[in-house]
């Protein structure tokens, strides 16, 4: 077929796509973007992280709910996620988590709305149980309940309708890479150890002293002065420990402790042909049956599927063909990820029929998936804050070391990633914001004076 099947199993959006976004300048810059992004009234919507999408919302008795009950109930779900923001620098927040505060709002408000009729209140809490389920996509989380409230609010959204890329996200980091010096980046080679702190010397060569040695899976060892170390905080919290040697000081490892890290998975469909109309951007779905206010069942294996928020279209379908993407958050995501292709493709066949009506929907002729919780360098999606942790840790985890600003030998290892950025955590611009920050730090060192 014509189509060159691009699926992003990584990043998706460029989120807030204007001046602000050091990611949308570059891909504006190279040329990247379609003819839409850059339009100026497009840089100029304030969607507050949620992108309005041309959407229909089946449920899960096998019709297209009414849409104005979904929208009643949605602005109802932002209205309260705006009202977190009030708990930002408080010192005594109502509740702990997002989570626990959102369902208390939820059950004070709901009995008033509906006109007080059973039916139409049970569908406004379903809705509800929906958008949690997308703020958890959202925050890389398996609940908002894990998620800290006071410091919520810290996250900023950035002006923009999201978009993506044309020709992939890689076209970015390509661009990039074709400015460094040919042979500069070395691929496939993990790092066993960083040994910081030391006396190392070059084989033959006893003249010149490196502080770091950095050790490869492969055996091969790199001497350095300085190195940015930009591993997923999934990895750090499992593995900070024999990675660096001495281990990370107890303020460090406490913070990457503390911080959360969760996983939100893409379940790429490919069907024959679209049973979607061609305006539908956004498919979503609601379990009819479930409440915020009540405990979800607890079994993984028969019910996982009900995280599932619902599948954005892929567009064009000239350059896709007919594919949807699922997102889905959590304990079910990681569940999912131990499944086999057919388990899963033949779960969202159910979903799909269930939620279309139609028990004779073709299933889809393929399926795709990200498998961010068993990758063995990240074991995740991306970072949150925490119930018990604050954008301090964020901060923490980013200074770098030693500790000692007179330390002779500064800078040895500096962080760098999402998880350092205190207010774009969770994102590639934050990610590509710190990676900036901490080559500037090292600019600043070549450049200071030495003393005399």
């Amino acid at each position: 077929p014509a189509a060159s099947g691009l699926a992003e199993m990584g990043a998706h959006w460029i989120h807030g796509p204007s001046p602000g976004n050091p990611v949308f300048c570059l891909a504006s810059r190279y040329g990247l973007l379609g003819p839409e992004a850059a339009r100026e009234e497009n840089q100029q919507v304030e969607a507050g992280g949620h992108p309005p999408m041309p959407s229909v919302t089946y449920g899960s008795s096998g019709k297209v709910l009414d849409p104005e009950a979904v929208r009643e109930a949605r602005d109802l779900f932002y209205a309260l996620l705006a009202s977190t923001r009030a708990f930002q620098g408080s010192k005594e927040p109502p509740w702990p988590s997002v989570g626990q505060y959102l369902r208390a709002e939820i059950a004070r408000t709901v009995p008033t709305m509906a006109g007080g009729q059973e039916d139409a209140r049970q569908l406004q809490l379903a809705v509800l149980a929906a958008c949690l389920k997308l703020e958890c996509c959202i925050s890389g989380t398996h609940s908002m309940d894990l998620v800290g409230l006071e410091p919520f609010g810290e996250y900023v959204s950035l002006p923009g309708l999201d978009c993506t890329f044309p020709g992939g996200y890689s076209s970015l980091a390509e661009r990039l890479l074709s400015d460094l010096p040919e042979g500069s980046v070395l691929l496939n080679k993990a790092v066993r150890t960083i040994q910081w702190q030391g006396s190392f010397r070059e084989e033959g060569d006893d003249g010149r002293v490196f502080p770091v040695r950095v050790e490869c899976e492969d055996g091969d060892v790199f001497l350095a002065d300085h190195v940015i170390v930009t591993v997923p905080l999934g990895f750090l919290k499992e593995r900070h420990r024999e990675f660096f040697q001495p281990p990370l000081p107890e303020r460090k490892a406490q913070a990457i402790r503390n911080l959360g890290f969760g996983t939100n998975n893409k379940i790429f469909l490919e069907f024959e042909q679209p049973f979607w109309e061609p305006e539908q951007q956004l498919l979503e779905v609601v379990w009819e049956d479930e409440s915020p206010l009540e405990e979800p069942g607890a079994d993984l294996e028969a019910s996982w599927f009900r995280k599932l928020i619902g599948f954005v279209v892929l567009q064009p379908p000239e350059q896709h063909g007919h594919v949807l993407c699922g997102f889905i958050a959590g304990k079910e995501s990681e569940h999912m990820e131990t499944l086999s292709d057919a388990e899963v493709l033949s779960a969202m066949t159910r979903v799909l029929r269930t939620m279309t009506g139609n028990p004779d929907l073709p299933a889809p002729r393929s399926v795709l998936r990200s498998r961010w919780h068993s990758a063995p360098y990240t074991r995740g999606s991306y970072s949150y804050v925490a119930v018990g942790s604050s954008g301090d840790d964020i901060d923490v985890l980013a200074q770098p070391l030693p500790e000692d600003p007179r330390d002779p030998r500064p800078l040895q290892l500096l962080f760098a990633g999402e998880a350092t950025h205190r207010t774009f955590y969770s994102t590639t611009h934050g990610a590509l914001l710190s990676g900036w920050r901490e080559a500037e730090r090292l600019n600043q060192l070549f450049q200071a004076p030495v003393p005399a």
